[in-house]
């Protein structure tokens, strides 16, 4: 039985949106997220112009990541806020366009070091869903006000680039 039995997304028609953050080459065996965002924490407040106060984990994953995972495939994770199109991009940060699509987006409440929810959106909603992930897209998690990190009570959301059958 899973863990999340109301494993319930909405989905969601996302408009384009501009990124501005840093971003680690990481795999899952390597994992370098806590380094991403303590190199990234403190200098969020050079960024000008943010758009709402959410913070952006995002992870582009290569084309063939989930066909054939391996925990030491390598990937590129982003901590980012949104801005607005045009905004100057601080030294030592990039810009990250992502394209307009639809997303599955899964409220959800526990430690940000449980990876079960992922396993069970990967393995039981993706397969009964009748969509596609989308490996042209970044996966997102919105970080918002009520997100602790580690805390069992935080809460983000999860958006999963999906596309028709």
């Amino acid at each position: 039985m899973s863990a999340f039995p109301n494993l319930q997304p909405r989905l969601f028609d996302a408009p384009a949106r501009r990124l501005l953050g840093q971003r680690l080459v990481m795999s899952r065996e390597h994992d370098r997220t806590p380094e991403l965002w303590r190199a990234f924490m403190p200098r969020r407040r050079d960024i000008e112009q943010a758009v709402g106060t959410d913070l952006f984990a995002v992870t582009q994953y290569p084309p063939a990541y989930f066909a054939a995972y391996s925990p030491s495939t390598a990937f590129c994770k982003w901590a980012a806020v949104e801005v607005p199109a045009g905004t100057a991009v601080p030294a030592d940060m990039e810009a990250l366009t992502v394209p307009a699509g639809r997303y599955a987006i899964f409220d959800y409440q526990g430690s940000s070091l449980d990876t079960r929810i992922f396993q069970a959106i990967f393995t039981e909603w993706l397969p009964a869903s009748g969509v596609l992930l989308d490996n042209s897209r970044p996966h997102l998690e919105v970080l918002g006000p009520g997100y602790r990190n580690a805390d069992p009570n935080s809460e983000e959301e999860i958006w999963l680039p999906i596309r028709p059958l």
